[in-house]
């Protein structure tokens, strides 16, 4: 069984992003999901003065994590129209330990937020820079109005969202 890894790249405690990346991880009836929580890799800000102390702890768990996974989805929240402080961070603490810090992993990458737009800033600047950190984008998907087309009990209500994930899915080989 594949290990699927799934994480909102946020520290909010409500996040929608992790409610997303939670939902589409499970839509892989095939696979095992782990579910990160952003919280448990709380670090001092990246700094080189920093780095000459030693590499967190978390950001060697975190990397450990991507390592043991056959496949990530993450979800961004969109923060002034680019990633959170709370993502960035962790991907500079652990990108000291490997440049390449998703190792060649397959990912689908995924954005949500309550207005219309959906993320689709933050999304863009994954899709364009994570291959250089060795992430293998096989998908990217915008859900708008997360509040309009998403519930805690039926994932995404919107019928027109549901099926474009779907076809998305379905073109992932896991």
């Amino acid at each position: 069984m594949k290990k699927i890894l799934a994480f909102g790249a946020s520290t909010s405690k409500t996040s929608i992003n992790k409610q997303l990346a939670t939902y589409v991880a499970q839509q892989f009836e095939t696979a095992d999901v782990e579910v990160l929580d952003l919280n448990e890799y709380d670090m001092p800000l990246f700094s080189v003065d920093r780095e000459k102390e030693g590499i967190p702890k978390e950001a060697s768990q975190f990397y450990e994590k991507i390592g043991a996974a056959d496949f990530i989805v993450i979800s961004f929240a969109e923060h002034n129209g680019a990633y959170s402080a709370s993502f960035k961070n962790l991907l500079d603490w652990a990108s000291r330990i490997n440049a390449k810090t998703f190792q060649e992993k397959p990912m689908l990458l995924l954005a949500t937020s309550p207005g219309a737009r959906g993320g689709s800033s933050v999304l863009e600047i994954a899709n364009s820079r994570l291959p250089f950190q060795g992430g293998l984008v096989k998908g990217t998907f915008s859900l708008p109005n997360f509040y309009e087309n998403f519930d805690a009990v039926n994932g995404i209500i919107n019928t027109t969202y549901r099926e474009q994930l779907q076809v998305i899915i379905k073109g992932i080989n896991l």
